[in-house]
């Protein structure tokens, strides 16, 4: 064991002149070579998948501006270049559709809105524009089926549209069962939903509930402005309730609001 600590001492002691002997002239080509690293010439170049995500998040940003603008023209091209760069782009469908809508074509708005829900299926938002595109358009028992899938997409953060527009259209069909279910979880989720309230209102109205339809329709005239249909749905639930001074006053108020309506159809009953 001494003669292995006397060898090793030896050693150091013969390093150690070389180690601080040496220091005074590392330092220099030590800085030298740290130098030479401190900005290398980098090349970076986005692959081909990057550069069209990109231009196609452009595009879209675009044609939402335009939109919102109500400048439908260049909302469409903006939207048209984003679906050249991406054929399957659900986001480029969804507003093509919807420009398609404001422009009242509504036959294109709903190839467009089948198109983005067949491009994708896993999508509840795209799945129920399509549903509600469906119901709006004559074909209710056939939009129930699409907000099933929309319920049962992945990840579907705003499930309330869609059950209230299932519970909207089962009514129309005539499932009363189905659409009382799905209204009422609807506003369980969404206490002040527009459609929601007014769908009650019109179920409990059909089915000669007319307390509980009036307290539906009060809901609803308190959660966003009135619409035509609300206002001569809630005269005709006072007509029921035998209170002509409230039926007068909703009747009134729709004359006051919608005149183009009450002028257009000057025989038309406030019962819905």
């Amino acid at each position: 064991m001494m003669r292995l600590r006397s060898t090793a001492l030896a050693a150091l002691v013969v390093l150690l002149p070389l180690f601080t002997g040496c220091r005074a002239f590392m330092e220099p080509a030590m800085k030298e070579q740290r130098a030479e690293w401190v900005a290398p010439d980098y090349h970076v170049a986005d692959d081909a998948k990057t550069t069209q995500r990109m231009a196609l998040g452009r595009r879209l940003s675009l044609a939402e501006q335009r939109l919102r603008a109500g400048d439908l023209k260049s909302a469409e091209v903006e939207a048209t270049a984003a679906l050249k760069t991406n054929p399957s782009s659900a986001d480029a469908l969804t507003l093509l559709a919807v420009i398609a809508d404001r422009k009242g074509a509504e036959t294109q708005a709903g190839e467009y809105y089948k198109r983005a829900a067949e491009a994708a299926p896993k999508q509840g938002g795209v799945l129920n524009n399509y549903g509600a595109w469906l119901c709006g358009n004559g074909f209710p028992a056939e939009s129930l089926v699409w907000f099933d899938r929309a319920l049962a997409a992945p990840g579907y953060d705003t499930p309330e549209s869609a059950l209230a527009n299932a519970g909207g259209c089962a009514l129309k069909t005539g499932q009363y069962d189905r659409a009382d279910r799905d209204l009422r979880k609807a506003l369980s989720m969404a206490p002040q939903n527009a459609y929601a309230l007014a769908s009650l209102a019109e179920s409990e109205y059909r089915r000669g509930r007319y307390f509980e339809a009036r307290a539906f329709t009060e809901r609803r005239l308190a959660a966003a402005p009135a619409t035509v249909a609300v206002l001569q749905l809630a005269a005709g639930i006072e007509e029921k309730l035998g209170d002509k001074a409230a039926a007068s006053r909703y009747v009134q108020r729709l004359r006051a609001e919608f005149p183009e309506v009450v002028t257009a159809n000057p025989g038309e009953k406030s019962r819905p």
